[in-house]
């Protein structure tokens, strides 16, 4: 299972630093994704970076503000956030993709969601 943290409340133009941290196995191997789920919306695609060579993709709505690495070493995947807008206020999880196209923004093709981390984004 996989545990975000790191979110919270930040006025618009702030930064926050989430972290997706693994327990009780490695995902190393793993290609790694951050989603978000707003209140009444689905949850769509934020982020994603494989295991070998750390290659990225973005959603549009966050590419150049938005950047995902991760440390095999720490077992761990961030998604630093800069220039936050409200627009970004959600729930932030990260997740492995086990089946599809490397970078697929489809959520059904990634497991091990666990509890989420509240991100708010005040005007």
């Amino acid at each position: 299972q996989l545990q975000a943290s790191g979110g919270g409340l930040v006025q618009a133009g702030g930064s926050l630093r989430l972290s997706c941290a693994a327990s009780g196995r490695t995902f190393s191997s793993y290609d790694m994704g951050w989603f978000r789920q707003a209140p009444g919306k689905e949850r769509e695609f934020v982020a994603f970076i494989t295991w070998s060579d750390g290659r990225t993709y973005y959603a549009d709505s966050v590419a150049g503000r938005f950047a995902i690495s991760r440390d095999n070493a720490k077992n761990t995947v961030y998604l630093q956030m800069n220039s936050l807008k409200p627009e970004d206020t959600a729930v932030y999880y990260c997740a492995v993709q086990v089946r599809g196209v490397e970078g697929s923004r489809n959520p059904s093709q990634y497991r091990g969601w666990g509890q989420g981390t509240q991100v708010t984004v005040s005007s």
